[in-house]
């Protein structure tokens, strides 16, 4: 279905107008910042012009409606392109703001920030990284159309566009985000490749000969091509790709880089730098631009309005029929439960009652939970890496694409396949699409192939869930490459994200809880492969400590205490073990269990006081990981055990013996670093 029939029809002139207007706002907003990438907005101001005015279906008033067309700008660097159509579109994105273009507090940066702006979708930058979250987007936007079906009008029928240049084909995580695509047959989504053959060191040829469009023929896209700068070209490719069914579409748009300027386009050197004074003007003169800077010609302005005013009222009928639609009782039912996201009023003590008398490792304790929240939550989506029974991923809902089902794109769980890459990207691109909550799994070992998506989704403060098992050397026999150990560490550092380690079953509910509830950032979540010990906890504890991220699980009522031993996950047991020891020496011993550091960090100073005393001589973290971090917990004079090395292939409890993670061990440690 297309949705350009009420635009107003433009001549090619009109239509170069238009796409010399992009050109010149973009070339003039950097070389006022005297900062940025003037190549690939002139260059694909043509195509995007088409794109933008005939096809993107859209409401400038209300930038967040459900149905609206996505467009993802993978070649972030192109961000001035993006900002231009959005101040012609009639989004709030103001000259004054095209003018401010990477300035200090400025909403235009130098790469689109989710949230800074109306109309942008996600946060690009980072090559590729656009293109497999827009993956994510088309996935959940199929399961939210197969959910809504029924009757003469359907409430999701948009289409996800993306943007993309040679970085972004170069990039493996596009590879992996595009064998996913069309393996799933995702016929709403459209990538236009900008086939401009130049990149920053000079032809793409230097480091890149793929037939591209046979590549990802061989993946079950969809390809076709066009000179980009060719009106009828463009329009006819874009037709054809929004009627093709069953699977993606690409559409290798021969551009070229800088068009425009007259003595620097189809050069390297255009890339990432400002035209210059000289060819500023020269680029003025060959485009027969005599406007001052940063002006709107009347026709132009004219022209994008009564495109805006045409999408207005395509929405303005999508807002009638849904009305309609919302009238069939069963429509509304799936509609809100799909869509507005109540959370259920028992849902915490649902999740704690899935757990209450398990027992085992953390990863299966979390399946347990995970299942509970997904009965509750349908909403829920995403799944594992190729690793499902190992890290306890399945949920209730059924499997999304699966061909035997009734309705095979109606299923919440997803089967990444072995592509950690792009599974995060995909798993945000879920939730940022909306109303899916996306989530990932995997081995806690392979966050290394994940940390861009997930450095991503804090960085737009979005509350993507990213679940890891298998995390410590105590996987055992697989060995070092398998055994994280300075990963828990290196994810605590990424501003905004929530790390949580969970120590037994009540925690593992309450870490799930806390991920479920978090609407500001993403959360981490840390499982292990062996199993813990359910702790034992002090008369009258309230779970909802556990989202305090510390609390005294022993020895809350001892008085001051000689010493006090932080530990997370699987270490938390075996503190308990070691206090025991110390206590049938004649000490008094405090547990704490840490399952996040962020949340107790956000916790004011009565309670961190009340849980770790400040400046107390004897303070002692227990961790299977690199030490790293902990300091601030436990002082200056204070003992951190862990591992600050890498692993070995061994049985786990021999790895504990070896690593001097067992009781006696850690309390001849305490010993030794305190003389007691």
């Amino acid at each position: 279905m297309t949705h350009h029939h009420t635009v107003p029809d433009a001549s090619p002139a009109l239509l170069k107008r238009c796409a010399d207007t992009i050109r010149m706002l973009s070339v003039e907003a950097i070389e006022t910042a005297n900062s940025g990438h003037p190549g690939a907005p002139m260059g694909m101001a043509d195509l995007a012009t088409v794109l933008w005015t005939r096809y993107l279906r859209h409401d400038p008033r209300d930038p967040a409606w459900m149905d609206r067309d996505r467009l993802v700008l993978s070649a972030g660097h192109a961000s001035m392109l993006l900002y231009s159509l959005l101040h012609l579109g009639g989004f709030d994105v103001s000259m004054d703001d095209l003018k401010a273009f990477r300035q200090w507090g400025s909403s235009t940066a130098g790469h689109p920030e989710y949230g800074h702006l109306p109309g942008v979708e996600v946060t690009t930058g980072p090559l590729g990284q656009g293109f497999a979250h827009a993956v994510g987007m088309a996935i959940a936007r199929e399961r939210l159309h197969a959910g809504l079906a029924g009757g003469d009008f359907h409430p999701i029928s948009h289409r996800i566009f993306t943007l993309m240049g040679d970085g972004c084909m170069m990039e493996g995580v596009t590879q992996e985000a595009a064998s996913l695509a069309g393996h799933l047959g995702l016929e709403n989504l459209i990538a236009i490749y900008d086939d401009n053959k130049i990149s920053i060191d000079g032809p793409t040829s230097l480091a890149f000969s793929d037939d591209t469009a046979a590549r990802f023929r061989a993946m079950g896209w969809h390809t076709l091509a066009c000179d980009g700068h060719d009106y009828a070209a463009v329009g006819a490719a874009l037709e054809e790709a929004v009627a093709v069914t069953g699977r993606p579409c690409l559409i290798l748009a021969r551009t070229t880089i800088g068009c425009g300027a007259p003595n620097k386009c189809d050069q390297s050197g255009i890339h990432g730098a400002p035209l210059g004074r000289d060819e500023l003007a020269a680029t003025r003169e060959a485009l027969g631009w005599d406007l001052p800077p940063f002006t709107v010609p009347g026709d132009v302005q004219s022209y994008f309005s009564a495109c805006a005013e045409a999408k207005r009222a395509d929405r303005a009928d999508w807002d009638a029929a849904f009305a309609a639609w919302r009238t069939d009782r069963e429509m509304a039912r799936r509609w809100d439960a799909h869509v507005l996201q109540a959370e259920p009023a028992d849902l915490r003590d649902a999740l704690l009652a899935a757990v209450a008398d398990a027992k085992g490792a953390t990863r299966q304790l979390s399946n347990k939970v995970l299942r509970a929240a997904t009965e509750k939550m349908p909403w829920i989506m995403g799944g594992s890496a190729d690793l499902t029974p190992s890290n306890g991923t399945m949920f209730a809902n059924g499997a999304f694409g699966d061909p035997a089902a009734e309705v095979p794109k109606a299923g919440a769980y997803l089967s990444y396949g072995v592509r950690e890459h792009a599974m995060g990207a995909i798993a945000h691109g879920l939730t940022l699409h909306g109303p899916a909550r996306g989530s990932s799994a995997t081995f806690l070992v392979f966050a290394d192939y994940m940390r861009p998506p997930m450095r991503l989704a804090a960085l737009m403060g979005v509350p993507t869930i990213f679940k890891f098992t298998h995390d410590s050397i105590f996987l055992g026999e697989d060995g070092p490459t398998h055994q994280p150990v300075e990963h828990l560490a290196s994810l605590r550092v990424i501003p905004g994200m929530e790390v949580i380690r969970p120590a037994d079953n009540l925690e593992t509910a309450m870490a799930w809880y806390r991920a479920l509830q978090r609407k500001d950032g993403p959360v981490t979540l840390s499982f292990t492969r062996q199993g813990v010990p359910n702790l034992p906890r002090p008369e009258g504890w309230d779970p909802d400590e556990v989202l305090k991220g510390g609390y005294v699980v022993h020895g809350r009522d001892a008085g001051a205490p000689d010493l006090v031993l932080i530990a997370t996950g699987s270490e938390v047991g075996l503190a308990m073990d070691a206090a025991a020891l110390l206590e049938a020496a004649g000490h008094s011993v405090r547990v704490v269990s840490m399952p996040c550091q962020e949340l107790f960090d956000a916790q004011d100073a009565a309670w961190r006081d009340a849980v770790i005393p400040p400046g107390h001589p004897r303070r002692v973290s227990i961790e299977a990981g690199v030490t790293c971090g902990w300091r601030p917990y436990v002082g200056d004079s204070g003992l951190s055990i862990g591992i600050d090395g890498f692993g070995a292939s061994a049985p786990a409890e021999i790895l504990a013996e070896k690593y001097g993670l067992v009781p006696d061990a850690v309390v001849a440690r305490i010993n030794t670093h305190f003389s007691l």
